[in-house]
């Protein structure tokens, strides 16, 4: 069996199990490398850019490395290898879970509990729940879905196409070191700036398919091309822009504005500024969107890999 044909189909047996076992409540392999980059963070941790980037190598090379040995020893037999694939898939991809926080919220915002919504926001994203209205909520809720959908997912699965087994894990690993040291705090401003600058470049690819595949399944393709286009460059990352400006456009809502991450407030510009307000019905929308962007990739992903290892079989006669 060739490389294409065990992505394929390791890739589509990890999506539904994550689809029908989400993420576990405990033991899961995502927190075990937090854990150990933790670890890592403690004895490497100075206020300087080398030893951050150290940190970053350590970490990153180190799931990497993990894939690849793991990926040799099991080469030999297709069934192993092609379960080695779907157990790698299920542990990086988190599209269940994501969708199962926001119609939490969801559902709490549409039985008008604007306590309980609040109270399950932090499950989901970094906003500070206390600062934002039932209407706020949802907007947090759609963008947080749009820009997940391409880390939590289409971005893994674009580099396990490329990279196998050793793909996905470097991939999860680089997107949770940036969600633990990559931000702009005074503690990681330059320890954690590698991480962050890594982060940009692996999910540049992710992003771009997943705005691409917005405007494919979205209900407004045209609107979607439109406010990426026009908006997506005004987002402060490089990648959530082009993600969180199509889901707008396709869904005739407005992202972007104002927010509050534990007291610290941004302003950032608006997302399709000819959509209406989002609103709590806007949750099931934007995770139903989701789910068709997840399973489209899959489709784009797995025959981007036939394809690779199909001309690479023929170079080889």
């Amino acid at each position: 069996m060739g490389a294409g044909r065990v992505f394929a189909y390791g890739a589509a047996a990890g999506l539904i199990g994550d689809l029908l076992l989400g993420d576990p409540r405990r033991g899961h392999p995502v927190a075990a490398f937090g854990r150990a980059a933790g670890a890592v963070e403690q004895v490497l941790w100075r206020d300087h850019r080398g030893w951050g980037a150290l940190h970053t190598a350590v970490c990153a090379g180190g799931a990497v490395a993990l894939g690849s040995v793991a990926a040799r020893a099991v080469r030999p037999s297709p069934v192993a290898s092609v379960a080695l694939t779907a157990a790698a898939t299920w542990a990086v991809v988190g599209g269940t879970s994501l969708a199962r926080e926001a119609r939490t919220i969801g559902r709490a915002l549409e039985a008008g509990d604007v306590e309980a919504a609040r109270a399950r926001l932090p499950h989901l994203c970094g906003r500070d729940p206390h600062a934002l209205d039932a209407d706020g909520m949802a907007r947090a809720v759609v963008e947080s879905v749009a820009e997940n959908t391409s880390d939590a997912v289409v971005g893994a699965l674009v580099w396990g196409a490329f990279g196998g087994v050793p793909g996905l894990l470097g991939f999860r690993a680089v997107n949770t070191l940036d969600a633990m040291v990559g931000h702009k705090s005074a503690r990681y401003r330059r320890y954690g700036w590698a991480s962050a600058r890594l982060d940009d470049l692996a999910g540049w690819p992710g992003a771009r398919l997943t705005a691409v595949l917005a405007v494919l399944a979205g209900p407004d393709p045209r609107e979607a091309v439109r406010a990426w286009r026009a908006d997506a460059a005004q987002h402060p990352s490089p990648n959530a822009g082009p993600v969180e400006a199509s889901f707008a456009g396709a869904l005739g809502v407005r992202l972007g504005g104002t927010l509050s991450y534990g007291g610290r407030v941004e302003h950032r510009p608006v997302l399709n500024t000819r959509g209406r307000a989002v609103g709590t019905r806007d949750v099931e929308r934007a995770v139903r969107l989701s789910k068709r962007v997840t399973w489209l990739a899959l489709g784009v992903c797995a025959g981007a890999r036939l394809l690779m290892s199909a001309r690479s079989s023929k170079r080889g006669k």
